[in-house]
């Protein structure tokens, strides 16, 4: 008797005939990227590439509007968003807003795994923005907020196989555990293969095929922010797992860092707040 095929190796086959929809980059999202990284980005031409996208206006009017950042006034029009928060703030709204489709799936047990997944992006890519601004690391903090945000897409690229695996295959059975497994042993080469074909920089291939290594790269310093962050989330419970127990002083990444006590501590109260960007 043939011994039973995992669902890891089913993924494999499925991604080695080729026959995977990718997940496409926002063109809307590329274009602003492009600008704001000007020594002197044009309000207009961002408010005009925004705009030019109805469900991503929307979508950025509803997270500016949000507890996270919300003012005494609601802002109406994506101009006054830009006005009222900085360019630099809209290009990370965008982000998260062209980004933010992709988390969802018609299947309830892939869709509750996704929306953690994004929890846990969200706060990974806020988290390493605050610690790039903490400390002058040489980091922008639009690189890390970039960086954190994908860092773990090599998981929604292995959940969306199997959502079209499931298609193909209504008689699969999932569960947490199998999907958990599948995500773990192959998000990170995935995830680098993926940004690859988005033609995103070198350094974010990286960053999604490293940020798990036993080996650390202390010279990496952006690397070294998103484990950092992903740390955090981790003692938090923002995304997928919780460990209550972590002592994130005693990491070597907190030491390589150079980060107290008191710095975690404030930047877990900051990645608590993220709670509210993930809904």
């Amino acid at each position: 008797m043939a011994a039973p095929i995992s669902l890891i190796d089913v993924i494999n086959r499925f991604i080695a005939a080729d026959t995977i929809t990718l997940p496409v980059f926002n063109n809307a999202a590329v274009r602003l990227q492009m600008e704001l990284v000007k020594p002197e980005p044009d309000l207009r031409v961002i408010e005009q590439v925004i705009t030019s996208d109805q469900a991503l206006s929307s979508q950025v009017l509803k997270i500016a509007n949000s507890a996270f950042y919300r003012g005494l006034v609601e802002v109406g029009t994506v101009r006054a968003a830009i006005i009222r928060l900085g360019m630099r703030e809209i290009g990370r709204i965008v982000l998260m807003a062209a980004s933010r489709q992709h988390f969802r799936s018609s299947d309830r047990i892939i869709g509750v795994v996704m929306k953690k997944l994004w929890q846990h992006s969200v706060g990974c890519a806020y988290g390493t923005a605050w610690l790039a601004r903490r400390r002058d690391y040489g980091v922008e903090q639009s690189q890390a907020f970039f960086g954190g945000l994908f860092h773990d897409v090599g998981k929604l690229f292995v959940l969306m196989v199997i959502e079209q695996i499931k298609r193909k295959n209504k008689a699969l059975k999932l569960t947490d555990t199998l999907l958990t497994e599948a995500m773990n042993r192959l998000h990170a080469h995935e995830g680098s293969r993926l940004l690859t074909q988005w033609n995103m920089p070198e350094h974010l291939h990286v960053i999604a095929r490293d940020h798990h290594d036993v080996e650390i790269d202390g010279q990496n310093r952006l690397l070294l922010l998103v484990r950092m962050a992903n740390l955090v989330c981790r003692k938090l419970g923002i995304g997928l797992a919780e460990d209550g127990s972590l002592l994130l002083a005693a990491t070597p990444e907190a030491h390589l860092l150079n980060l107290a006590e008191s710095d975690l501590a404030e930047l877990e109260s900051a990645l608590e707040d993220t709670r509210v960007l993930s809904s």
